[in-house]
């Protein structure tokens, strides 16, 4: 067995223990491995063991990954843009990409809308919230979410589904628990607020236990199905 084909059963079986420890059913968790750094093959790997959505960081990378499992003859796979977004980025994103995470601006939200185009399926977007503050990181502050979430689930071509978040690294599980905590009470509170919900991006290789617990929906997975990244190659 390859191992990432085992990387993926781990994972898999954490998914479901996390996600009966809280009372919820392991198909309500997808699993989107990241594949960020690594190449077509170890994509085609992954799809091999069963594997469908894919997150990117990168994108010229993601676009020459896409292209190349597509000419290898992969069945039709689901590709995520999980990293900041330039303005002049947006269309090859837009053209390219099922669903986007990393949406911060208005501005960014209505170029992808317009630069969708006719005849795909509305692009799905998740809301970044810089849910911890930090300076180094990307994100809507939760007191503009509001405003933002509302301006974007109006905007055509688009469907907002959710939010993602990237809380600050904490070992400690509790405190693992509360940063998604908070980010699912917005969440929460957007659904109070008539917006049609039903995403939350959250928990990555060393979290996601923590996330799943606090509701999320996809979890966001690299290192730990395609092993150590080398950036050199990015």
């Amino acid at each position: 067995m390859s191992p990432i084909r085992q990387n993926l059963q781990a994972i898999t079986t954490t998914i479901v223990a996390a996600a009966q420890e809280s009372g919820r059913q392991p198909a309500s968790v997808q699993l989107l491995a990241v594949s960020k750094t690594f190449g077509p093959e170890a994509v085609l790997e992954a799809v091999a063991a069963g594997q469908r959505a894919f997150g990117e960081n990168y994108l010229q990378e993601g676009l020459d990954k896409i292209r190349a499992v597509q000419e290898a003859g992969a069945p039709a796979l689901e590709w995520h843009f999980i990293g900041p977004i330039q303005s002049n980025k947006t269309r090859p994103i837009a053209e390219h990409f099922a669903w986007v995470h990393t949406v911060e601006r208005e501005k960014i939200a209505q170029r992808l809308s317009e630069q969708r185009p006719a005849g795909m399926a509305p692009l799905q977007i998740c809301l970044q919230v810089n849910i911890s503050g930090e300076a180094s990181k990307s994100g809507v502050a939760p007191n503009e979410l509001a405003a933002l979430a509302h301006k974007v689930a109006a905007l055509p071509n688009l469907t907002l589904r959710g939010l993602m978040a990237i809380p600050e690294p904490a070992d400690d599980f509790d405190q693992q628990r509360a940063a998604f905590a908070q980010l699912r009470t917005l969440y929460e509170q957007l659904r109070a607020d008539g917006l049609a919900l039903d995403t939350l991006s959250m928990g990555m290789s060393a979290d996601m236990r923590a996330a799943i617990v606090e509701g999320a929906t996809i979890v966001r997975v690299g290192s730990a199905i395609f092993g150590a990244r080398n950036y050199d190659k990015a």
